[in-house]
């Protein structure tokens, strides 16, 4: 009988096949091993005989490498990213050089950093690294050919199923490649290859899915290994493409985080050079338009278009154009209003696929049009195969076309290869496979491609695409919300320095035209933001020594941001200020909110001590105090007989009992009560908090099976502050085993809401402590404050996309309301929320253990309020009043100098936020303002100011004028109108 003939037994051709590619079975007859880093000088020698054949250099070692020749880097080095070898010559020539010196600069860290027994564990600060393989060799480059060959072979057969003719096909020919091939007579293997080929020249059908293949290495910025590591990361990675671009004309890549650009073009600038040349041919693509990978939900919205014009200038300047898509793949959810900051940044197009980790739902589409809470639409890709960092594989092209869920809309998706987190990247083993996937019958059409080629397809199928609106909220992660506390209130009170500086600093520039205004240092110190909001600092997913990091460049733009301050203080209100010899005669009070705003402050009084004044503030201006404003009603503060304490200012009432609990709170003049018959608010929790893994990202839906009521009372409630323009009472108590909370609850004079000053001596292990506000309001919906506007979120568990929403985010404000009557929650660093039934809770403090042992065992310091209200909360002001909690007034010490109070700008309707005051990018002469529409209406509103405006146009958020959108400079000011949330941006031009 014919060999080709006999009857083939499925199992044992597919075992036979997989043990010929082994590197364990048969290997007599098959064709097959602390953040520093140290230098090892090799010297090699390549013997004359090994002429014409391939010459590689051989590094294994557990630590990531890179291979430096004549003072550059030539090649990233990482076993755990399968990067084993340099190539010294692909055919050794006689002119060329047989003695080589390279210098091999090893780190003592992997891929995933140096982490004690798991990945996430902290590092092991004894953990050991060492070099098991150093070797000079000969490559048998037609050995691995085939040994390509054979894999995926074996893999269509294996995966195309028994029911797939081409199975068998493939199953077949590799079978038939055994028999021809004879380990011992390298001319016998091209026979065996070409059986290969035939199978891979089997071409498709024109209906056959395509995938758009692009090179991918998702570094973060820092997570197991802090930024110092990263740098060397970027360029390990990097040079290592281009090394792979040198040797594959069709490879290209794509490549996002503008911060990393810059640190490779300040430590690396050959590489950069490199680079610069591959991306003006189009191969080494920049994606992404932001400075860093950053969190999707809780960088403020005004740090949201700062990552954009910081990232899209910066390609810009360096590379001659923007990014046109928005690169985020694995950030832990997504805000809805991001869609009208991409439109607004020159970006149409998003890409992720982190919602693939969903723990509960799966998401309906992988290509879909996203709709934000302006209207907004971009297009945007999930790859279907679930992941940024293929590998290549048939499973995978397989995966992809089969996963998608978006199948008889569009025939095209993408692939992201490359070795990813911790760098790495792709490899010639990922493109040599694809090769052969390039267009073979049975496996999907595999093609290199770019953003651009894959979304101008899509753009072209996308009539009968589906729309999702509102935000993509990831169902996995949300303990990010919480965790290093201290990382959270550093980004919240940095973005109010930032904003702050840059108002006063813009008022003094219109004032005086010589003012210097600080737009390095601010763009600096904006960076030094920006680089903190990665996705996985800012969320608190990072080691200590990240976390260290953090902290120490949040006190960097403090200082700095102080320093700023008091120069443009002192230039806009030099001749008003108490002078270095005299006396206070007053207080000059500074308002950096479009509002008018009375508030009482804490001012120096004329003896040097420190006093209250009720003081009213004129809108972006100032004022000089000399008298403060007597309360239309003092503050009253009483004892009760049984130790708890009243406190009423005329606006609220509030009942507080021994313990600290709000048992009543209620608007002034009215029975309606806040808080729910029996129950008692600002009621702290403990939780016991353990995730499934990953420790420091997750909160599960069971701890909330855990509750327990904090009720050891350490110091009970007493009056420390009695009355007139504020009142206070402070107790303490203890939370879990060790751990102590104190809390000064404190009512200002004609303030609406009551404070709540926070301090807690934290040192709980998996634990989780809120705060509740059981309130007397009904309401299928909460509302929660989003970046530049707010979102619903239901406080009912009806679905499975309900109940997965049992840990949320807010940023400064959320609220309850029904018809006529609701309940605020404000906070000044806080992020994790929920709202169950008519319990309010904010999510105050996590103990995990992964990847920072001692994550948040420190002292806290916070404070939140509470704010009940008639009408909606649109009406009532919460808006404004979280923005006063978290934007306080300035008091300065004022000199005898007399000015009536001055006011920069003002809006004239209470839907239009001013969010913020700059100097234009490119125009010194010239403002920008950034207002949105706060309340979810159809707005018009005036826009006034007292500066010398010569013109005013409508611009983009990278400060591009808009066509045809120049203001009419009308008495009343500048007329705006807005639609639900949206935000405009103006560009004032200045009289000189």
């Amino acid at each position: 009988m014919a060999a080709g003939a006999m009857l083939k037994h499925r199992r044992t051709a597919l075992e036979r096949v997989e043990k010929f590619v082994s590197a364990a079975y048969f290997t007599d007859c098959n064709l097959r091993g602390r953040w520093e880093t140290c230098w090892f000088k090799v010297e090699l020698s390549i013997p004359p005989e090994w002429a014409g054949r391939e010459v590689h250099f051989v590094w294994e070692s557990d630590g990531e490498g890179m291979v430096w020749r004549d003072a550059q880097p030539v090649q990233g080095l990482t076993k755990e990213g399968e990067k084993t070898s340099y190539i010294l010559t692909s055919c050794l020539k006689e002119s060329e050089p047989h003695s080589v010196t390279l210098y091999v600069e090893l780190a003592c860290n992997g891929l995933f950093g140096a982490g004690k027994g798991t990945m996430i564990a902290p590092p092991d600060p004894d953990r050991r690294f060492t070099v098991s393989k150093a070797e000079l060799v000969v490559f048998n480059r037609d050995v691995y050919e085939l040994l390509v060959d054979l894999e995926i072979l074996l893999d269509m057969a294996q995966l195309l199923g028994e029911e797939n003719q081409r199975s068998f096909q493939a199953l077949y020919a590799a079978n038939q490649m055994v028999n021809v091939c004879d380990v011992t007579d390298p001319a016998t293997f091209p026979a065996a290859r070409s059986l290969a080929s035939a199978v891979f020249n089997q071409r498709n059908g024109e209906s056959q899915h395509t995938i758009h293949a692009m090179g991918h290495c998702h570094i973060d910025s820092a997570w197991l290994w802090p930024y110092e590591e990263t740098i060397r990361k970027c360029a390990r990675s990097w040079v290592t493409v281009i090394r792979l671009m040198e040797s594959n004309p069709e490879f290209t890549f794509v490549c996002s985080q503008a911060q990393q650009f810059e640190w490779v073009r300040s430590w690396y600038p050959g590489l950069y050079a490199q680079i610069q040349d591959y991306v003006a041919k189009g191969r080494f693509v920049p994606v992404g338009g932001t400075w860093v990978e950053m969190d999707g939900n809780l960088p403020g919205g005004e740090a949201m278009v700062r990552q954009f014009l910081q990232g899209q200038r910066f390609f810009q300047e360096q590379f001659g154009r923007i990014c046109s898509e928005f690169w985020l793949p694995d950030t832990f959810g997504y805000s809805a209003q991001l869609p009208q900051l991409m439109r607004g940044c020159g970006i149409g197009r998003f890409l992720t696929q982190k919602l693939s980790w969903n723990l509960v739902n799966a998401f309906p589409h992988h290509t879909f049009f996203w709709e934000g809470i302006d209207g907004s639409r971009v297009l945007t890709h999930f790859p279907p195969g679930d992941s940024y960092g293929m590998l290549g594989r048939v499973e995978e092209m397989l995966k992809t076309v089969k996963n998608n869920k978006d199948k008889g809309r569009v025939n095209h998706s993408a692939v992201l290869f490359g070795f990813g987190d911790g760098g790495g990247g792709p490899t010639q083993k990922m493109l040599d496979r694809m090769k052969r996937m390039r267009d073979t019958d049975g496996l999907p059409r595999v093609q290199m491609s770019t953003p651009d080629r894959l979304f101008s397809v899509l753009e072209k199928e996308s009539s009968q695409l589906c729309t999702w609106v509102g935000e993509l909220f990831l169902e996995l992660h949300n303990g990010t919300y919480t965790t290093q506390a201290q990382i959270k209130k550093g980004n919240r009170e940095c973005e109010q320095i930032l904003h702050d500086v840059e108002v006063l600093s813009a008022l003094a520039l219109a004032r005086d035209s010589s003012f210097q205004y600080p737009g390095s240092q601010l763009q600096r110190l904006w960076r030094l933001l920006l680089l903190n909001q990665f996705h996985d600092v800012l969320p608190g997913s990072c080691i200590q020594l990240v976390v260290e990091d953090a902290l120490q460049y949040y006190a960097e733009i403090r200082r700095a941001g102080a320093q700023l301050q008091e120069e443009a203080v002192q230039s806009l209100c030099g001749d008003l200020l108490q002078p270095k010899s005299g006396h206070t005669e007053g207080t000059l009070v500074l308002n950096t909110l479009p509002w008018e705003r009375t508030e009482v402050v804490s001012r120096t009084g004329p003896a040097g001590a420190e006093v209250l004044a009720l003081v009213t503030a004129p809108s972006m201006g100032y004022t000089i105090v000399r008298e403060p404003l007597p309360p239309l009603q003092p503050v009253t503060v009483m004892e009760q007989e049984d130790g708890s304490v009243t406190m009423e200012n005329g606006v609220i009432a509030v009942h507080l009992d021994a313990m600290g609990c709000l048992i009543s709170l209620r608007l002034a003049h009215s029975e309606r009560e806040a808080v729910a018959d029996g129950c008692c608010a600002n009621q702290f929790a403990l939780f016991d908090d353990v995730p499934l893994y990953w420790d420091a990202w997750d909160v599960m839906d069971y701890h909330l099976e855990t509750r327990k009521p904090v009720t050891t009372v350490l110091k009970p409630l007493e009056i420390i502050l009695a009355g007139d323009l504020r009142a206070s009472a402070k107790f303490s108590l203890q939370v879990g085993k060790s751990s102590t909370l104190t809390q000064e609850i404190i009512l200002d004079a004609a303030c609406p809401y009551v404070r709540f000053v926070t301090q807690v001596d934290w040192k709980e292990s998996h634990k989780f402590l809120k705060v509740e506000f059981p309130v007397q309001v009904r309401s299928t919906n909460a509302t929660y404050e989003i970046q530049f506007g707010h979102v619903q979120r239901p406080t009912h568990w009806n679905t499975s996309w309900d109940w997965a929403r049992f840990e949320v985010w807010a940023h400064k404000w959320m609220d309850l309301s029904e018809h006529g009557f609701g309940v605020a929650v404000l906070n000044d660093s806080k992020y994790g929320a929920s709202t169950r039934g008519n319990v309010l809770s904010l999510s105050l403090l996590r103990a995990p253990k992964s990847p920072d042992a001692t994550a948040d065992i420190t002292q806290h310091q916070f404070t939140y309020a509470v704010l009940p209200h008639q009408g909606s909360f649109q009406d009532a002001g919460v808006i404004q009043c979280a923005y006063n909690l978290n934007f306080p007034l300035h008091a300065v010490p004022a000199g005898h100098a007399q000015s009536p109070a001055w006011s920069a700008f003002s809006v004239s309707s209470p839907a239009v936020v001013l969010e913020t005051v700059k100097q234009a990018e490119d125009r010194p002469d010239a403002l920008v303002l950034r207002l949105y529409e706060a309340h979810g209406s159809t707005a018009v509103t005036w826009l006034q100011s007292s500066l010398p405006v010569q013109e005013a146009v409508l611009c983009d958020l990278l400060e591009r004028p808009l066509a045809k959108n120049h203001l009419v400079l009308e008495q009343q000011g500048m007329r705006l109108s807005f639609t639900p949330f949206q935000v405009l941006s103006v560009l004032l031009v200045l009289r000189q």
